[in-house]
């Protein structure tokens, strides 16, 4: 029978990647939360404010907390993920970063990041930036050729910085609500513009579209290799979640500043955390 074909070693190791992507994917949806100031002043994190308006992108301070419609729900698939992260994917992450020289890692994050600017370029076109498009585009062929297919960031080192830029960030640029705050299992923190948006992002993504006609491990592994990159590089901000008051309140404010900054620099305006190091790019 067919199934049998899954015991040979390419499918072992397609089954693999994938296992790996579904279980490090709560990481995902927080490694951009790491440069918030709550990550690095947790004790805030836990406090309650005065409910604010649930779909408007919201400037949070350290202490408030927007209203949460869905918090029942919300906290439970928080608890969930959580679980499956101690059990399973955090000894996947610290494994692979006990055995990982940092300097391999920084080379698998560079590659990670440089397969994701053409879309990155994409949403800045529809963002209406076309200067962070030609830098983004020149970024991605520079360090594609001479930075070695994404290893190295020569485009950093002759002044071409990097910055994020995804669908949610496009509606949130024209003005669209980033509605209900929602945590997704296995998909961790969103909205529901957020959560539209990376679905667009996933079935545009101009890489996955190129390769589709290719060998198809190569889609499941980059997932598996973002998912653990993602991963590692939230270990610190995963742990300070051990240490707040309240763990649920603390990602979700960290997540909402974040995508709160991203939205007001896709309109124009002044970054608000000051240790957010995502580059700007004016248009």
């Amino acid at each position: 029978m067919m199934l049998c074909s899954s015991s040979s070693p390419r499918r072992r190791a397609l089954w693999l990647s994938t296992a790996i992507l579904a279980l490090c994917a709560p990481a995902a949806g927080v490694a951009q939360t790491l440069d918030d100031p709550a990550v690095r002043a947790p004790s805030a994190g836990g406090q309650r404010a005065t409910p604010a308006n649930a779909d408007d992108d919201q400037d949070l301070d350290a202490s408030a907390a927007p209203a949460d419609p869905w918090e029942g729900f919300n906290r439970q698939a928080f608890k969930f993920n959580r679980g499956l992260d101690r059990y399973v994917t955090g000894p996947i992450g610290r494994g692979y970063m006990k055995i990982t020289p940092k300097a391999v890692r920084h080379r698998v994050a560079s590659v990670v990041t440089n397969l994701g600017e053409p879309g990155t370029a994409i949403n800045d076109l529809a963002q209406g930036r076309p200067r962070a498009a030609g830098v983004t585009t020149s970024r991605f062929l520079i360090n594609s050729t001479v930075g070695g297919l994404g290893l190295f960031d020569v485009g950093a080192k002759v002044g071409l910085e990097g910055h994020e830029a995804d669908f949610g960030q496009t509606l949130g640029r024209y003005g669209a609500k980033s509605g209900r705050y929602v945590v997704l299992p296995l998909l961790g923190p969103t909205t529901v513009r957020d959560g539209a948006g990376r679905l667009v992002d996933t079935m545009t993504d101009p890489v996955a579209l190129a390769t589709a006609g290719g060998a198809n491990s190569f889609g499941m592994i980059r997932g598996g290799v973002t998912a653990l990159d993602a991963r590692a590089n939230s270990d610190g901000f995963l742990r300070a979640l051990d240490e707040a008051a309240d763990p649920y309140a603390m990602m979700r404010s960290a997540y909402l500043q974040n995508r709160a900054d991203m939205v007001r620099q896709a309109r124009g305006g002044v970054q608000v955390l000051p240790d957010f190091d995502a580059a700007r790019i004016e248009p």
